[in-house]
């Protein structure tokens, strides 16, 4: 393949073009995931579900999101990101027309099986479309830009679609986003295209050095996985993602505003401004992240990651240890500690793309974003589990004792996430030659 020319490495108007519709889809996706999240006590009354029930919507939606990770990321090395998302906003579609109509908790079960399925596919999709139509050297700024818009779905779902709710009923709300996303299918099949009309296959471009990468693959499953897995530097971004952004995910996917209104005893109004905070916070810190990512690349574990888990942990465990409700400025400072853990989660991204060849650039992805759900999933059925044990399981029995008990729940995960970040770090510095290995010990001692 013939080297660049500077102009053929520069991203053109069909590059931003076809990112910006990858963008819109994935914050369609945030508003399909988040959409319950805005309407939880609605919800509860709806299909008369107890808080494990409730849980359950959540965490099947989860489950399937992170299980789905890897089987996409082979897809996507296989098929490229065009067909991938179109199926995702059709899945997506399908689901919340389910839900609309659904009359059950079993149908709605169903709906949110789907909901998930849909979801997982087009954030790594458009990950792929960064990597496929942008040099390597803009990655990380990209990436962080995705992240960052995405989560302007989450500020859908928590006003216009609750508003809606309010104004209308339960199945013209979540028919409407229903046919968003047929929308959204039509348009991401006739916008998007998987790489450059001048090549044959999916590429990553360096600028720096001009070497063109195929990413295109036609490895064995098994042996992608494992050899992803393999690396420490996945394994890394693996644990960062576990580690830093579920306890938000949680909050604002279910729990957060049961907690706030029923719990803290707000207004939902205020309630909605509370995790409005959250996501606007997240926006803001996003590229403050990614910057200091960029500046830091042998260190964003300790600087960047690490600090993120520990501000959410101390001000998660100020919000529940203080006696009585806690005052607006310090559930503020939960919101924005918490929203420290979206862009941290990032940088996981970019030690994938870091440690793995092109080849496995999707099926790593995957691998990465799983931790996230599953940790998040974890979480949100635990916490609707302690509040079942202690007898506090529908909107009519919530108390802000039992949410207190209830949101111990992300400590041990925490505890967990740090312990395999820093063992992973050592392994992956020692990998790269940044650390000498572990001389052997002595018989002696």
């Amino acid at each position: 393949m013939p080297p660049l020319s500077p102009a053929s490495a520069s991203p053109g108007w069909r590059a931003w073009t076809i990112w910006s519709v990858g963008v819109a889809a994935y914050v369609l996706a945030i508003t399909n995931r988040t959409s319950l999240g805005a309407v939880g006590v609605e919800a509860a009354d709806r299909f008369q579900a107890d808080a494990s029930t409730l849980a359950l919507f959540a965490v099947v939606q989860l489950a399937v999101y992170g299980g789905m990770q890897i089987p996409i990321g082979v897809l996507l090395d296989r098929y490229g990101s065009r067909p991938i998302i179109t199926i995702g906003m059709l899945l997506m579609a399908a689901g919340q027309l389910t839900m609309a109509l659904s009359p059950s908790v079993g149908i709605a079960i169903v709906a949110r099986v789907l909901l998930g399925a849909g979801d997982a596919a087009v954030f790594p999709a458009v990950l792929r479309l960064v990597a496929t139509w942008f040099p390597a050297q803009r990655g990380p700024l990209m990436v962080q830009f995705t992240g960052i818009i995405g989560q302007a779905g989450q500020l859908i779902a928590l006003v216009p679609v609750a508003a809606l709710l309010h104004a209308t009923s339960w199945s013209i709300t979540f028919g409407s986003i229903a046919g968003l996303g047929l929308l959204f299918t039509v348009l991401v099949w006739l916008v998007i295209r998987n790489h450059p009309p001048e090549r044959g296959a999916d590429v990553t471009v360096n600028t720096d050095t001009g070497v063109v990468r195929v990413v295109t693959s036609a490895i064995d499953t098994g042996v992608g996985i494992r050899a992803a897995w393999a690396h420490p530097g996945t394994r890394l971004a693996f644990w960062s993602h576990f580690t830093t952004p579920f306890a938000g995910t949680a909050f604002v996917l279910l729990w957060g505003m049961p907690f706030l209104t029923v719990g803290e005893g707000l207004r939902p109004a205020a309630a909605a401004g509370i995790i409005s905070i959250y996501v606007v916070a997240g926006m803001v810190l996003g590229p403050v992240i990614g910057d200091l990512s960029r500046r830091l690349p042998n260190h964003r574990s300790l600087a960047l990651v690490l600090p993120a888990v520990g501000v959410q942990a101390a001000a998660w465990i100020a919000v529940i240890a203080l006696p009585g409700p806690a005052p607006a400025w310090l559930l503020t400072v939960l919101a924005v500690a918490l929203a420290t853990g979206g862009p941290a989660s990032m940088i996981a991204f970019d030690h994938a793309r870091t440690h793995n060849p092109s080849h496995r650039l999707s099926t790593a992805t995957g691998v990465t974003n799983a931790g996230g759900f599953i940790a998040a999933l974890l979480a949100i059925f635990l916490i609707g589990l302690l509040l079942d044990v202690q007898g506090a399981g529908t909107p009519e029995t919530y108390s802000l004792e039992a949410f207190r008990l209830a949101f111990l729940a992300p400590l041990p995960l925490w505890a967990l996430g740090v312990t395999f970040i820093l063992i992973e770090r050592k392994r992956t510095r020692i990998r790269m030659g940044l650390d000498p290995e572990r001389r052997p010990r002595s018989p002696l001692g």
